[in-house]
């Protein structure tokens, strides 16, 4: 059997007093989408900011195709393959869309910009997701909630990510965006890509995902296949109603 896309074993993570992971296991496959869900506090946005090179881990192993790596930066974790959207998508309002894409890593012809060259590549990778954004050339600033955080997903994208994380992708939308998301979301899993969504909508994890993991108190409550499960059995991990398994499969 191929190796997971993304993999933690056993990963702890503390700030001083504070224990934010306690031995976490992860595992994320092509081709799916896992949703990681918990009340506040309970270590999710900790597992994201370790994936993505923000955190580094006190103990516990992370893998990238069965790789061991040691991120020290998010470009570390970019060059592995992951690609993280955060909740407040990093978008300069007041550039346009295709600098947007290339911020920090501007294509060069000589000692200037490739402008054509950029415009080329973002107007490319927009239409290969799917992304309707008519002009490159547009503002940020001038588009919808939804096109930004579309613009941010193709952002990551084109540097090659093959694991993806979103962090609340939904929280700022409405219904009609919250759809063209989902729908971008599944464009990525059938691609090929290993989908990590962190969200507090608990229906539109049950729409979008093919397992659920439940973090509560900075461990592991449990792992679902979305389609074997409930939402009352996920709000009673959430909540601990439901005793914690850690990771079993059911």
């Amino acid at each position: 059997m191929d190796a997971p896309a993304l993999q933690l074993k056993g990963i702890t993570k503390t700030f001083g007093q504070v224990t934010a992971l306690s031995e976490v296991d992860l595992e994320a496959h092509r081709g799916e989408v896992l949703a990681v869900v918990g009340d506040n506090g309970a270590g999710k946005s900790s597992v994201i900011r370790t994936i993505s090179g923000i955190h580094r881990p006190d103990s516990g192993e992370v893998r990238v195709d069965g790789v061991p790596y040691d991120f020290h930066s998010p470009a570390d974790a970019r060059r592995a393959g992951v690609a993280a959207v955060f909740q407040d998508l990093a978008l300069v309002e007041v550039l346009d869309v295709a600098t947007n894409m290339f911020l920090g890593d501007f294509p060069r012809r000589g000692p200037f910009v490739d402008r054509r060259g950029m415009e080329r590549e973002a107007r490319r990778v927009l239409d290969d997701l799917a992304v309707t954004v008519a002009d490159v050339r547009t503002e940020i600033g001038m588009l919808s909630g939804g096109q930004r955080q579309m613009v941010a997903i193709a952002r990551a994208m084109r540097s090659g990510g093959h694991v993806v994380l979103l962090d609340e992708p939904t929280a700022a939308l409405g219904v009609r965006e919250t759809a063209q998301a989902a729908d971008l979301v599944r464009r990525l899993r059938d691609r090929g890509a290993a989908v990590i969504i962190v969200s507090h909508d608990l229906e539109l994890v049950a729409q979008l995902s093919d397992r659920v993991q439940v973090m509560r108190l900075g461990r592991v409550a449990g792992v679902r296949r979305t389609a074997d499960t409930s939402r009352d059995e996920v709000v009673g991990l959430i909540t601990g109603s439901l005793a914690a398994d850690r990771g079993r499969v059911a």
